[in-house]
């Protein structure tokens, strides 16, 4: 065997990758598939219908039932719970269990829920105790019951004054973590009657908008975006309020904070992007480079990722 099977271990499958250790009290049925150089720990039972990766880690406790895949480097914590059944009745069987997919990377803490039929996205935390109702996008942190995205797998999130200030004297262009994408000072003017902020498409704006539409009354736990353009630009400015921008070209990804309508974020395309945190009064201008196209749309992460590598 090109694996390690404790003593007090039961394999009944002979589809285990080399490298994997299976520990005690443990129990594999026949049909299940295993990667390599995975680690599964005392106390777990994996049925027969489940497909687990390479390097994956099931720590003590966790139960795979029919119908569940891990990809690859999946982290699942002790005593995490996954369900096949949305509707389980005793002696009474569906004719299919529902799917349950973790992608590649993700993490379950310790004691989470994961109803059946959910997708966890690649690179996704799901906190200890979270109790999982809906899909979870890549990259996402969800945390409670139901889960809810606090945050997203990124660098530190920060204020674009940190990099470009807002003091409104001058304009000003400056990068950020992912490369294309820009931070844009615009001119801002102050006196007692009020402020004013404004740009002229030929020398503030990086492109000649042929489009706008405004984003409001968003409900502060609502996330939206999440798609990358083909070949469309966008420049956002929050005019009220304020909103958290991530944006992510496949290999790096940062959070800004828009909350100064002198500030404006541009996203080029082949950048995944995704707005939430609005505050309850935000108010989001975008502009786009041209008319809307729903084949330039790429809501899929695999495919915006398969996209980069073409």
């Amino acid at each position: 065997m090109g694996f390690f099977q404790h003593e007090k271990a039961i394999v009944e499958s002979h589809n285990i990758g080399n490298g994997t250790r299976i520990w005690a009290f443990a129990h594999i049925l026949p049909n299940a598939v295993i990667g390599d150089d995975c680690n599964i720990c005392d106390h777990v039972f994996v049925e027969n219908d489940v497909v687990i990766g390479n390097r994956v880690t099931i720590k003590c406790g966790v139960q795979i039932w029919d119908g569940i895949t891990l990809g690859d480097d999946v982290f699942v914590g002790p005593n995490a719970t996954f369900t096949n059944d949305l509707f389980p009745r005793s002696k009474q069987y569906p004719e299919e269990f529902s799917r349950t997919v973790v992608r590649k990377g993700a993490s379950i803490g310790a004691n989470a829920t994961i109803l059946a039929g959910i997708v966890i996205g690649m690179n996704a935390m799901v906190g200890a105790g979270a109790v999982v109702t809906k899909d979870v996008p890549p990259n996402a942190i969800v945390v409670g019951n139901p889960a809810r995205i606090t945050g997203y797998v990124t660098s530190r999130g920060r204020m674009p004054s940190e990099t470009i200030g807002t003091d409104g004297t001058t304009s000003g262009v400056a990068a950020v973590k992912v490369p294309g994408v820009s931070l844009h000072r615009l001119p801002l003017v102050n006196d007692l009657r009020g402020s004013l902020s404004f740009g002229e498409y030929d020398k503030h704006l990086p492109f000649s908008p042929k489009r706008y539409f405004i984003v409001y009354n968003v409900p502060s736990t609502e996330v939206r975006g999440e798609h990358a353009h083909r070949h469309l630009h966008q420049f956002l400015v929050c005019v009220k309020g304020s909103c958290s921008v991530v944006v992510d070209d496949g290999r790096n990804s940062e959070e800004l904070r828009l909350d100064n309508p002198s500030i404006g974020l541009h996203i080029p395309p082949l950048v995944w992007a995704i707005q939430y945190k609005y505050s309850s009064d935000a108010l989001l201008l975008v502009l786009a480079s041209d008319v809307y196209q729903a084949d330039d749309y790429i809501r899929d992460y695999d495919e915006f990722l398969r996209t980069l590598e073409n």
